[in-house]
């Protein structure tokens, strides 16, 4: 079964630390958490100094209860395939649990349960990681046509998601 930490190096590698890009569309962030989900987390009061100051031990917070757990990723029996699925839901929210949900022919309504993982264990690991990370590229192109800001992202986010490699 997969394991939480093997993907936490992962995602600090990709983030950076403290910005507050006017057109990233989720606002001051820091290390990847941005201020809405910091909020969610520990509450309405939270200001963009406390993100800015996040610890390590909140950062872990967000990333264990609200990604990696959200994806029941402990349960996923290939490790590459939960860390694609679960950084994709750590970059785009419910679209990285929604849009895999769809290669898997299973409802799309962003709630993984026992159908989703029952799919998505019973697939080959090393296709679907694959046809995971290939939608995750669709998406991005998505986003851009969308929304031409967001082209100054595509690199960043395209060499993130290359970065993920299949690994036996």
């Amino acid at each position: 079964m997969a394991d939480s930490r093997l993907l936490v190096q992962f995602i600090k590698r990709w983030e950076g630390g403290f910005v507050n890009d006017p057109v990233d569309r989720g606002g001051a962030t820091n290390m990847g958490v941005t201020i809405g989900t910091f909020r969610s987390f520990f509450g309405q009061h939270q200001t963009i100094e406390n993100l800015r100051n996040i610890t390590d031990d909140q950062w872990f917070q967000i990333f264990k209860r609200g990604f990696w757990d959200r994806w029941r990723a402990d349960e996923i029996r290939h490790q590459s395939v939960a860390n694609a699925v679960v950084d994709w839901l750590w970059s785009s929210g419910v679209h990285g649990i929604r849009r895999p949900q769809r290669l898997l022919n299973v409802v799309d309504d962003g709630i993984v349960g026992p159908i989703t993982l029952r799919a998505l264990n019973s697939c080959k690991a090393e296709e679907v990681f694959f046809e995971i990370r290939g939608s995750r590229k669709m998406f991005i192109h998505e986003i851009i046509q969308g929304n031409a800001s967001q082209e100054r992202f595509r690199n960043g986010w395209l060499n993130r998601i290359n970065d993920l490699k299949f690994e036996l």
